[in-house]
């Protein structure tokens, strides 16, 4: 009973885990991208640093090639005069230039193995770290497709839940606003026209426009008949 009860529980733990990690899905997703950009980061310094250290090798491994060059000039210079009788303690000198120049060649032999040792490390972080670099870029792409879709659904939602009633709503109060409006025009509309048929002055202005009676105003062939008239024939 108490194994089934032990497991029931981590495995409540483990739902509650992942639906904590889903409802925070993106800045979670945000904050590995960020470690694993310093993670990147250090691996392209580790290389650096390797590389720095090849280049001190190889600089090394230089001069182990001059000094074992140079040993051997005078060693050899050491033995033609021990062979030549002038000096007896020159062969020991060889003897010493001969020992040193092996104790180099061991040198030389090891920076030769550590140079290879370093281009191989080199040429395996280039590749590690282009690879992360490739899956970083792409992960960098997927956030902010996930945040520009994340943003979207939050927009859904808002239009297909209450967003919409607020739109519907919306909508309902422009319709009755406009209606409101046109029956209020059409109110002006009729009164305008009423107060004008109850008024004598208004009734007068209709019978004088429909031709019965003397015109209220002077129409345009009037004053031009008028202005003709004032004009005196010459004698």
């Amino acid at each position: 009973m108490f194994k089934l009860i032990s497991i029931l529980l981590r495995g409540r733990a483990h739902d509650a885990e992942q639906a904590f990690a889903d409802r925070h899905a993106v800045p979670l997703l945000s904050q590995q991208i960020r470690d694993a950009a310093q993670q990147i980061q250090s691996a392209r310094r580790s290389v650096a640093v390797a590389i720095a250290q090849n280049e001190q090798e190889k600089a090394q491994h230089q001069t182990i090639l001059s000094r074992i060059a140079d040993l051997e000039i005078r060693a050899t210079a050491a033995l033609a005069k021990g062979d030549e009788g002038l000096a007896r303690g020159n062969e020991g000198l060889a003897r010493e230039a001969a020992e040193a120049i092996a104790f180099l060649e061991a040198e030389r032999d090891a920076s030769v193995e550590a140079q290879a040792q370093f281009t191989t490390s080199i040429g395996k972080l280039k590749s590690i770290v282009r690879s992360a670099e490739a899956r970083l870029q792409e992960l960098q792409r997927g956030e902010r497709l996930a945040r520009a879709t994340e943003e979207a659904q939050k927009l859904d939602v808002v239009v297909a839940g209450p967003g919409l009633a607020t739109l519907d709503e919306a909508e309902e109060t422009l319709a009755r606003l406009r209606l409101r409006q046109s029956q209020n025009d059409l109110t002006a509309s009729a009164l305008k026209e009423m107060e004008g048929a109850i008024r004598p002055a208004g009734i007068i202005e209709k019978l004088a426009n429909a031709g019965c009676g003397a015109p209220l105003r002077s129409s345009a062939d009037d004053v031009l008949a008028r202005l003709k008239g004032r004009i005196t024939p010459a004698a």
